[in-house]
């Protein structure tokens, strides 16, 4: 089933997929709703979904969950794309449901959350991500009611679970005209290159320095993507691998000459989206991965004010000066057919030249006002 109650048509409203489905359960009646990512015209390039509009919609979120109560249901879950944050407000203002079953900040939870709401107690989870593990969930209802329940996390180890036969034989046949162009082997990286943390990861910092040095850039961004298979130092990458950490739909490349005061502008909306005091103003992910610039990060200061003291080679930033920057996927339509390379033959080219990949150490900006989080890693 698809099933998204937030996606409704741009000019009349109208639902563009079922909001839900009823599920009877060893005999007990279970709604099951869904919720997918609100930002996604803003996250994504708008042009995938011109005809469709997002959002949170909590007040269409209540009627869903009234609606389905008043079918009959026992037991209502929410499947969401908002992220953790997202969620756990939700749940403390919507009321009627049970459980929400979460992703998008990849966090995994290994206890149920409580949030109380004005008419009981919604319990939020997240099971991480990538199928590292499955979230188990089980309900004991009784008297039309949730009495109790059960939830945990279990580890998924894919090499000690036998595929299934007709699934493996497809996958394989699927590839099978790929194969030995995805299994040519690029470069060979001395450290570990994984992808998975707030502000870099090794792989970004390779990302980084292709568009610097390939593109002939001052300054790279690069997306703050979590995902990606991490690979052990001494191991080849391969073409798959590139494309493991690149492939996306809007994959070409960008060159731009920007003005030090537009940078700034980059990283303060990226970070407003990241660390806005108010979940709803948040869109999750990891902050933009920048190469050649270093600069001070403060996420618990205001708007506008996060970041400062912007150097490249040592030198401040000036407002009114002109950079050379690369990126890559750019969500604006104009940047849709620009004739600029996808990022992995950019990043191709770069493996090529060096042939061993020297260890990785991802740059992170200097943080303050971080030293009581718990998060917070030196």
């Amino acid at each position: 089933d698809i099933i998204a109650q937030n996606i409704k048509t741009a000019d009349f409203g109208d639902p563009v997929f079922p909001s839900h489905v009823m599920k009877t359960i060893n005999g007990c009646k279970v709604a099951i709703i869904g919720q997918a990512f609100p930002y996604s015209p803003i996250a994504n390039p708008r042009y995938f979904v011109k005809d469709w509009s997002y959002g949170i919609q909590e007040e269409s979120m209540q009627e869903v969950v009234n609606e389905v109560r008043a079918k009959g249901a026992q037991a209502v879950v929410l499947l969401s794309h908002n992220g953790m944050d997202v969620d756990l407000k939700m749940a403390s203002r919507v009321t009627g449901i049970d459980f929400i079953l979460g992703g998008h900040t990849h966090d995994g939870v290994p206890n149920a959350i409580p949030v109380k709401n004005s008419s009981g107690t919604t319990y939020v989870t997240n099971a991480g991500s990538n199928s590292k593990f499955l979230g188990v969930l089980d309900m004991d209802i009784q008297g039309g009611k949730l009495r109790d329940f059960k939830y945990r996390l279990l580890p998924v180890f894919s090499n000690m679970l036998p595929a299934d036969p007709n699934m493996d034989a497809f996958v394989r046949n699927v590839r099978k005209p790929y194969i030995e162009k995805l299994s040519e082997p690029l470069a060979v990286s001395e450290g570990l290159l994984y992808r998975r943390g707030n502000f870099n990861g090794s792989w970004d910092q390779l990302i980084i320095d292709a568009l610097i040095e390939v593109k002939d850039a001052e300054i790279a961004f690069s997306p703050g993507f979590r995902w990606g298979t991490s690979l052990l130092p001494g191991q080849t990458i391969t073409r798959e691998h590139l494309m493991d950490q690149t492939a996306i739909t809007y994959p070409n490349t960008t060159l731009t000459q920007m003005k030090g005061e537009f940078i700034k502008t980059v990283l303060e909306d990226v970070c407003d989206n990241l660390f806005n005091p108010d979940p709803y103003y948040q869109q999750g992910g990891d902050m933009v991965r920048v190469g050649g610039l270093t600069y001070t990060c403060n996420p618990n200061g205001e708007a506008g004010q996060r970041i400062s003291d912007m150097r490249l080679n040592g030198k401040p930033i000036e407002a009114s000066k002109t950079y050379k920057v690369a990126g890559w996927a750019p969500v604006a339509e104009e940047a849709r057919n620009n004739g600029e390379p996808p990022i992995w033959d950019v990043v191709e080219t770069y493996l090529k030249d060096q042939k061993t990949v020297a260890t990785k150490v991802p740059y992170t900006p200097k943080l303050i006002g971080m030293n009581d989080n718990p998060g917070f890693v030196v």
